[in-house]
Parts: C-alpha cells; structure tokens; sequence
C-alpha cells in the first residue's frame, strides 16, 4: 500500500489538520469569523474521515512509521492496528456530532473568548488522536500531557468563579498523579533498548515486575478513567466545563484511558495473570455500585450524569476483568468474549453519554437550570430535546433493542461461561460480580425515570426569573446545529443496538489482534439478524425481532383500547388527598424520588439536612450527600502535603549564609558517601 493512501497517513494528517484548525481560529483577531462558522464543522468533517481510517485500519495489518520529529535518539513513532483503529474510530464518530453541536453553542460567545474555546477545543481532539497512534512512549507521553491541558483550559473556561478554578485544579492534580504512575510503568517495562512500544513489547519481565507494571498501568490508566477511588474529580470537573467539553470528556477522554489500560495490560505486557482480572473486578463492582448510588442522590443534572460515568467505566471494568481471568485460566474463546463486550460497552457509553451531556447543554442554554428540582415540563418547549434525551436514557438504563443494551448482555454472557473454571472461589465469585451489574442495571433505569420524570413532565416547581425561561415549563428548543448534533448520536444508540452483529464481527478482529483468539466460529457464522456471543443452543438475541414484536404489541393494544373502550373514559379532577390547595410545589422531587435508595443504603452516604426554623421567610427542607471519600482519603493527604510543606518551608530562611551551609554540608555528605 502506497504510503500516501494508508489509514497511518491518512490518519497522522486528520490529526494535523485539527490542529491547523486550533491555529487559524486564532488568525481573524477582529471579528472570529472562523471560528464562528466554520472551524467547528470543519472539526466534525475531519472526525468522520479520521472515522473511516479506523474502520479501515481495523480490517488490514498494522503500520508503522517514523516521524522526523522529537529528540535526536528519541524520534517519533507511529502505529495504526486494529485497536488503534477502534478507537479512532470512537473518537472520530463521537467528535463529529459533538463538534456539529458545538459550533451551534458557542456561536453567541465574544471573539476572543471563542476563539481560544476553539483553540483548545481541537487541540483536545489533535492530542487524543495522537495519544491513539503513539508508538513509543516518548510520544504518548507528550500527547497525554497536552490532552490532559487542553482539557484543563476547557474546563476552566469561566475562570472567574472560584469553583470552577477549584474543580480545575482538582482535575490536573489527579492528571498528574496518573501521569507519574504511567511512566513510572514505561520505566518499569524497559528492556534496555528504546522507548518504541516495539522494544518495551520484547521486554522479558519477571512476574514480579510484571505485576508492579501492571499496577502502574491499572493506577495511572484508571484516575484518568475516573475509577474509585480516583473518581473525585469528574463530578467536580464536569458540571464546571461547558456541555460539549464535558461531551467530550466523558464521552471519549475517559475511553482514551481504556485504550491505554487495554493497550499497556493486552499488548506491551502480555501474558495476563487471572490474579489481575480479580483486582480489576473488585475494583470494576465497586466503581460501578458507588456510581449509580451516588448518581440517585443528585439533583444537578450535569454532576448526576458525571457520576453515571464512573458507574459505566466499572462496567467497561467488569468485562475487562472477566476476559484476565478467563485468559488467565487459559480459556481463550470466553477471555476473548470478555474484551469484545468490554469494547463494546466502551463504544455505547461514548455514544449515549455523550448524548445526555449535549441534552443537558440544551436544556442549560434554554433555560439556565441545572437543578432538577427547578425544571418541570420542558417536554411541551423542548419536544425535540426531549426525544434526543430520551433515546439516551433508554440506552444507559440498557432497555432493549438499544444499545446500552447489547454490550450489558453480552457482560453477562460472559460471566455465564463460569463453569469453566478450575479454581472454585473464583468459579463462585464471578455470579456475584453479574450480580453487580444486574444491580446496577436496575437503580440506573429508576435514575432516569427521576431524571425524564422530573425534567421533562410535570410543570414548573417553581417561579423562576424571566431569563430563564420565556414560557410555562423551559424556554425555546435547541437551536438546527445542535439538534443534528443530538440527532447523529441518538441514531449511534439505535444503529449500535439494533445491528450488533456487524459490530461484533469488527470487535472480534481487535481481540484476535490482541490475545491470538477470537469469539467461536458458531458466534461468527451466525447470521445477521441474531447476536450468538458462544453457540445458538445456549444464548441468542435478536433485537430486530423484539422490536418487532414490542412493535406488535403496542399497536394490537391501541387497537383494542379504542374498539372496545373508546369513549367510555370519564374524565375527572384528581384526587387531592382533601386539600384542594395545591401547587406545583408539591410535585415529587429528585431528592424526594432518591429516598427509599438512601434509605436502604444509608451507611454508604454522608448526610447533612438542613431543617427549616420558624424564623425563616421562605422554609425549605433540604439535604446534602457527600462523597467519604473527601474524608477517608483526599483531606487526610492534603493536610500531610500541607504539614510536610509547612516543615520544608523552615529550610528556606532567605540568608545566603544558609544556603552556603547546605552546599557545605551536601558537598561534606557526598565525599563521605559517594567513591
């Protein structure tokens, strides 16, 4: 294949291109014209096409190429394979309809402000791509720097507040603690030769080292993932950003952290442990029930969502967890099963999430809630927003024939294949694990049945500023950008949902890429309209035929109820409980919808109500979940880097003569220590 024509070129040239346009949006100082009207779409045409070099790349052999860039031993390496080629095509996908939703809604910010949005924006998506083709981890390194930059400019774009300057910094600080951990594992896998991803893969580690290389990955990958306990930041950083970077975070960031975690654990490391997948599990259970409990106490739309996105990395978790062991225990066929519905599940968060992200940007630029419990019937001024939101919290709840769906079965699919495991304890532990997911399954559907209950239906619980909203229950529907924006990714959540199969036959290619192995020929050869993970006799799915049938049903209802009930409805006033008195205040609210679940697990949350006096003027009762961690873990270490600063602080006495006593003294040390 000629140079020129390869996906690896074409590819390497997609990302240059967006960082040209992070460049030009600078150029028109005066009027930003540019970046008004045509960096973002330019943005989005370049993400289709860096989409289909992925799909591409994923059918054909690996390429490698050499940049004449970097230092003089340390050159550039690239790298395009099938894994490669997957998340490309998840970044590339996924950004379009983001970017064609953006240009929509920055459109009314000042020049100046919009064109460094759009600076750091597509330096955001050029840094992903690159941190995607790396080979070596000179280069990987370099592009997680920017990426993790660029995303804190973003979500520091309205600085002035000290919150958000707060959640910022929250947000680079884990960074760089991933960071560290990273190339401490680079360090830790280095044979002698380069830093080529080619030279670390030749590395023979001892399983010691081997299992400290894990480690590092599994720690550095997973703060930037947002696992527990590293997850502070994201419910922090992501209500603070604007709804499309937080689309993008959450939507494809954190799915970067996954490439790394799959790319360092699969491919640079080998030989996975079963040991491994049991911490992967234990932590993939516990980062995803933390999620979704913590998601049902919030009343912030954006800070809800952001807390969903910690529930579906422990999913994505789960299912890698599930394929180590297996590979461990050397069954090949169900490890291999494991990783596809890893992947699988990774591509569906990124969709639909990234499409509730850009539902709550619409419904924050109508009417400028957040708060769950100020909305109500925005379903009347917002129909389209409505329907957008709506597929998405279909496809997280994981309801079929979408697609949030077909990645959790295919989840369990895999945990079903436990009988063929030698080792009893873990034989009986990975149920519980599916279990887990089945629980979590369950409290995100009632999560958003809070969510499009409350937001959507109903009226208005409250009399709100007439900047918020020009009408009874929101202000006006999104605006034609942002609704083709929403419309690309809801019709992913069906695409993805209602033809898995094809989609499996691509993922398959990845695990085969990576561990040797593919799905069983019966799930190959199976045809199109049924999803067969193992063999037809034990598990198939066909989502075409059940929403034919839920079809079916639904229409024979309708036809029932109107030949046999049709005019025989009586139409009444509710009943109100003998208070005729009522307002729209006394509609259930998202605190209200969350209390049989805090209830029943209270232990797990740290409370503070408030209790209105009969001094105040307008009394209301409220209450506060905080996360334990804060205190557990994150204000404990703060206050020791601030104890051990404040001791270090004491060498700095500002004289010379000081100074000139611990060179001495440094100077005496290294004479005595060092031949």
């Amino acid at each position: 294949m000629e140079p020129l024509s390869s996906p690896l070129f074409a590819s390497l040239l997609a990302a240059v291109s967006w960082l040209v346009i992070a460049a030009l949006a600078l150029v028109p100082a005066g009027n930003a014209f540019f970046a008004r009207r045509l960096a973002f779409p330019l943005g989005a045409l370049i993400g289709l096409s860096l989409a289909s070099f992925g799909l591409q790349s994923i059918w054909l052999h690996a390429e490698q190429l050499t940049l004449p860039l970097g230092l003089p031993d340390l050159p550039f390496h690239l790298r395009i394979d099938p894994l490669a080629g997957f998340f490309l095509l998840l970044l590339g996908s996924v950004s379009a309809g983001i970017s064609v939703y953006a240009g929509g809604y920055f459109r009314t910010e000042t020049a100046g402000r919009l064109a460094l949005i759009s600076l750091q924006y597509h330096m955001f998506l050029a840094s992903m791509a690159f941190v995607i083709l790396a080979d070596d981890a000179y280069l990987f390194m370099v592009a997680w720097e920017t990426m993790a930059l660029s995303s804190y400019f973003l979500v520091t774009t309205d600085h002035e507040r000290p919150a958000i300057r707060s959640a910022g910094f929250l947000y680079l600080l884990v960074a760089h603690l991933g960071a560290i951990a990273i190339l401490l594992c680079f360090g830790v896998m280095h044979g002698g030769g380069d830093y080529s991803f080619d030279a670390l893969r030749g590395a023979e580690l001892t399983p010691f080292w081997a299992t400290v290389a894990f480690l590092l990955a599994f720690f550095g990958f997973g703060a930037k993932a947002g696992m527990i306990p590293l997850h502070a930041w994201l419910p922090e950083a992501h209500p603070a950003a604007p709804s499309p970077v937080s689309a993008l975070m959450s939507g494809i960031m954190l799915k970067t952290a996954i490439y790394g975690m799959v790319r360092v654990i699969y491919d640079l490391i080998g030989g996975v442990r079963w040991e491994w997948g049991i911490v992967v599990l234990a932590i993939g259970a516990g980062t995803t029930l933390f999620g979704v409990l913590y998601a049902l106490m919030q009343h912030d739309l954006k800070r809800l969502l952001a807390y969903h996105s910690v529930e579906n990395i422990g999913i994505i978790l789960l299912g890698l967890g599930m394929s180590m062991v297996f590979l461990g225990f050397g069954h090949p066929l169900a490890g291999a099963l494991g990783l596809v519905a890893a992947l699988y599940h990774t591509l569906n968060h990124a969709v639909f999430k990234a499409l509730l992200f850009l539902g709550a940007g619409s419904i924050l630029h109508a009417t400028g809630l957040r708060n769950l419990n100020d909305m109500g019937g925005l379903i009347r001024t917002m129909p389209k927003t409505a329907l957008y939101f709506l597929i998405g919290a279909l496809a997280i709840s994981a309801l079929p024939p979408l697609n949030g769906f077909v990645s959790e079965w295919l989840t369990f699919q895999t945990a079903l294949q436990a009988p063929l495991l030698e080792h009893g304890v873990v034989r009986s532990l990975l149920p519980l694990f599916a279990a887990t997911l089945a629980l979590a399954g369950a409290l995100t559907a009632m999560c958003f049945v809070k969510v499009y209950g409350i937001a959507f239906l109903g009226r208005p619980r409250e009399v709100r500023h007439p900047a918020h909203a020009r009408a009874e229950g929101g202000g006006h529907d999104a605006g034609s950008m942002e609704q083709y924006g929403m419309a690309w990714l809801a019709a992913g959540c069906l695409v993805l949902g209602l033809f898995p199969t094809s989609f499996l036959l691509m993922l398959n290619r990845v695990g085969v890429s990576l561990t040797g192995q593919g799905l069983s020929p019966e799930a190959l050869e199976s045809s199109w309209l049924w999803l067969v993970p193992t063999a037809p006799e034990r598990a198939s799915y066909s989502p075409i035929i059940f929403l034919l049938v839920v079809l079916a049903v639904v229409l024979i209802t309708i036809r029932l109820v109107r030949g046999f009930y049709h005019g025989r409805v009586r139409v009444a006033d509710p009943w109100d409980c003998g208070f005729p008195e009522q307002t729209t205040r006394m509609q259930d609210t998202a605190d209200a919808f969350g209390q049989p679940i805090r209830h029943v697990f209270g232990p797990l949350y740290l409370m503070k109500r408030h209790l209105p006096g009969p001094e105040e003027a307008n009394p209301r009762y409220s209450i506060k979940i905080e996360d334990r961690h804060w205190y557990w873990l994150y204000l404990p270490v703060a206050r020791l880097a601030d104890y051990a600063s404040s001791k270090v602080g004491l060498l700095q006495r500002g004289r010379i003569s000081i100074y000139l006593l611990y060179s001495f003294l440094t100077l005496i040390a290294l004479l005595i220590f060092v031949r």
